[in-house]
């Protein structure tokens, strides 16, 4: 029936590990399984993915927090390195706060390297990981990615480095920013991050009143 209506089905892609973790470097333990997140910047998650093109990869490193679902910093590079998701990470930490704030992340190189873990430490930021070649630890983010590609990647099929630079940013800042959330009362990250902002505003002027 779907090919005497000219409907394509989408192919389910598997599972592929984009971030290598055979190495001696530190692994720090996972701890987010009982946690329960209350607010912005109490946990942000990370990861990388991949874009395919004709002549090769373009890879995406994100961070999202958890609780607003808001991607806080992103980076895309030609190769699989740790200036890319250190790039991410300081376009995060530059508009955060990051105080009492627990990074999680898998155990791969470009997350568990000393320059990245150096930026963790110095701005006070906890370090949390996956267990090994388990994705569903980091289902927040995985579930960003598999939107991405479902949403823009498949669908749009770009061919060189140049247009999916494009059209990364235009994807996170202008589609996904403004994409229901079920987990957010069916509103958008930004919308939520604004109402969390203006209750937290109206609870300080109320805790004022009382307090004269």
């Amino acid at each position: 029936m779907m090919r005497e209506m000219g409907i394509q089905g989408r192919i389910k892609r598997r599972y592929i590990s984009t971030t290598p973790s055979q190495h001696n470097n530190r692994i720090y333990p996972n701890l987010l399984k009982d946690r329960v997140v209350t607010g912005i910047n109490q946990v942000w998650c990370a990861d990388i993915t991949y874009i395919r093109i004709l002549n090769g990869f373009v890879y995406l490193a994100v961070l999202i927090d958890v609780y607003s679902r808001k991607i806080v910093g992103y980076a895309s590079g030609k190769t699989l390195s740790p200036k890319l998701t250190i790039t991410a990470l300081k376009m995060a930490i530059a508009t955060r706060n990051t105080n009492n704030l627990i990074h999680h992340s898998d155990q791969g190189i470009p997350y568990s390297c000393k320059d990245y873990l150096k930026i963790l430490k110095d701005n006070g930021i906890r370090i949390r990981m996956s267990g090994k070649g388990n994705p569903y630890d980091n289902a927040f983010i995985e579930s960003f990615i598999k939107t991405l590609k479902q949403e823009e990647v498949y669908l749009w099929q770009d061919k060189t480095f140049a247009e999916v630079i494009a059209r990364i940013p235009y994807f996170i800042e202008d589609v996904y920013k403004k994409r229901l959330h079920s987990s957010l009362g069916y509103r958008p990250p930004e919308e939520y991050k604004r109402l969390l902002a203006e209750n937290a505003s109206q609870e300080c002027i109320m805790a004022k009143t009382i307090s004269v």
